[in-house]
């Protein structure tokens, strides 16, 4: 008898949360009034070169990589500190550890392969 209720009140809380998300939706897509999208923008950063605007497209890889990473080799060790002798859990830690070290290599790569799309574009 307590099944079919639970039924009902997952139904019921999924049609709201579809709901709520809908009206969201909508409410993003009207978009901003006409009175304040005729109000002139500012501008908030102005790349000065392409070799300003690769370097910075560098940091942004080696961050996320560099994070990406970290997220993996934190995952890596909390496997292996929880797989209590699993031969399959340590095989998968070892997969996050590997998964780890191939994020920092290509972090550490960044800065070379930003200076062979500025030798392709032409920037120095």
């Amino acid at each position: 008898m307590l099944i079919p209720v639970v039924r009902r009140c997952r139904r019921l809380v999924r049609r709201r949360a579809l709901t709520v998300t809908a009206a969201v939706l909508v409410l993003c897509a009207v978009g901003v009034p006409a009175a304040t999208a005729a109000e002139p923008s500012q501008v908030l950063a102005l790349a000065t070169s392409v070799s300003t605007v690769l370097n910075n497209i560098r940091n942004w890889i080696m961050g996320i990589l560099a994070g990406l990473a970290t997220v993996f080799l934190s995952i890596g060790g909390v496997r292996y500190l929880m797989a209590g002798g699993d031969p399959g859990e340590v095989e998968k830690a070892k997969t996050a550890f590997k998964s780890a070290g191939w994020g920092y290599g290509l972090a550490a790569l960044a800065p070379l392969i930003v200076q062979i799309l500025k030798g392709i574009v032409g920037a120095q």
